[in-house]
C-alpha cells in the first residue's frame, strides 16, 4: 500500500537535487519547516494541493510530479499525450512548421532520451550520405547514432572535441536538470563504446562551455560542419510537450548573400 512515507522521501530526494534544505524549502513554499519534516518523515499526510505546490517550488519535472501524486495516494494531474492525437494538432503544426523553416539545413525532434520523433528533409538528406538509414533500428536515436563506431562517429571528423561536449549537454539538458533511470541507463550504453571519454566529462556539465563546439561530418567527396540550437515549447503542462527537444543545425560558414541583380 502506498503511504506519505513514501512521498516524504520522494520530496526528500528532490530537495537534495536542488540542494535546498527544509528550511530553504519552507521558506519558498511559504509553510513552516516543522510542516515539511513531518510531511518527509510521514508524520503529515500532503493534501494533494500541497504536493503540487512542494513540487512546483523544487521545480519537479511533470512526468515526476505524476509520481508524486500517485505516491501520496491521487491521479496523476499530467496528460501523456501523442503528438497524432486531435488536442495536440497546433503543436505538430508548429513543429512541422519550424522543421520546414529549417530548410535546407537538417532539423530533428527528440524525446526526453533523444529518441528521434521526426525530422525534415534536411535531415535525411545529411544522414544518408554518410549511413544507410534503413539500417538504423528504430526508434532512431541521436545519441547511439553519434557514438556508435557503426553508425556516424566513423564520420566526426573532431570527434575527440565534440564526444566530451555532448556528454557535457546530456547532463545539461536533462528534464530540468535530472536525468531519469532511461537516460542513465543510456548513458551507461554510451560508455560502452570503445575510446568514449572518461564519466569524468559528465562533471564538466557543472562548467561554462565554449559558444559552440561544431560537429565536423567528413565522407567520400562531402563535408559539412554545423553547430545547433536547442528549442523547448514554453509552458508545457503535458509531459510529452514538455520532453521534447527541438535542434536546428546551422552551418557554421553561412551561405553568402546573393549578389544583387
Amino acid at each position: 500500500m502506498i503511504t506519505s512515507s513514501r512521498v516524504g522521501m520522494i520530496l526528500r530526494e528532490w530537495r537534495g537535487v536542488r540542494r535546498m534544505s527544509q528550511l530553504a524549502l519552507a521558506l519558498e513554499a511559504n509553510v513552516s519547516a516543522r510542516h515539511v519534516s513531518f510531511i518527509e518523515t510521514g508524520r503529515a499526510t500532503p493534501s494533494r494541493d500541497m504536493v503540487l505546490h512542494l513540487a512546483d517550488v523544487l521545480d519537479v519535472p511533470l512526468r515526476e510530479r505524476n509520481a508524486l501524486l500517485n505516491a501520496a495516494g491521487f491521479a496523476a494531474a499530467f496528460a501523456r499525450g501523442t503528438l497524432d492525437e486531435p488536442e495536440m494538432r497546433p503543436v505538430r503544426a508548429a513543429l512541422d512548421r519550424i522543421l520546414e523553416q529549417q530548410e535546407p539545413h537538417p532539423a530533428v525532434v527528440m524525446d526526453r532520451h533523444w529518441n528521434i520523433i521526426t525530422t525534415n528533409a534536411g535531415a535525411v538528406r545529411l544522414f544518408s550520405r554518410l549511413i544507410d538509414l534503413s539500417a538504423v533500428p528504430q526508434p532512431a536515436n541521436v545519441l547511439r547514432l553519434m557514438f556508435d563506431p557503426a553508425r556516424l562517429r566513423p564520420f566526426v571528423a573532431n570527434w575527440e572535441e565534440v564526444a566530451p561536449a555532448l556528454l557535457a549537454r546530456v547532463a545539461r539538458e536533462a528534464v530540468c536538470g535530472v536525468p531519469d533511470a532511461g537516460l542513465t541507463a543510456l548513458l551507461d550504453e554510451l560508455f560502452a563504446f570503445p575510446d568514449v571519454p572518461a564519466r569524468a566529462a559528465l562533471r564538466t556539465a557543472d562548467r561554462p562551455l565554449l559558444p559552440v563546439v561544431p560537429v565536423r561530418f567528413r565522407g567520400d567527396d562531402f563535408e559539412a560542419d554545423y553547430f545547433s540550437t536547442v528549442t523547448t515549447l514554453g509552458t508545457p503542462q503535458d509531459v510529452t510537450l514538455q520532453e521534447i527537444r527541438i535542434e536546428c543545425f546551422f552551418p557554421v560558414r553561412p551561405d553568402p548573400p546573393a549578389e544583387p541583380r
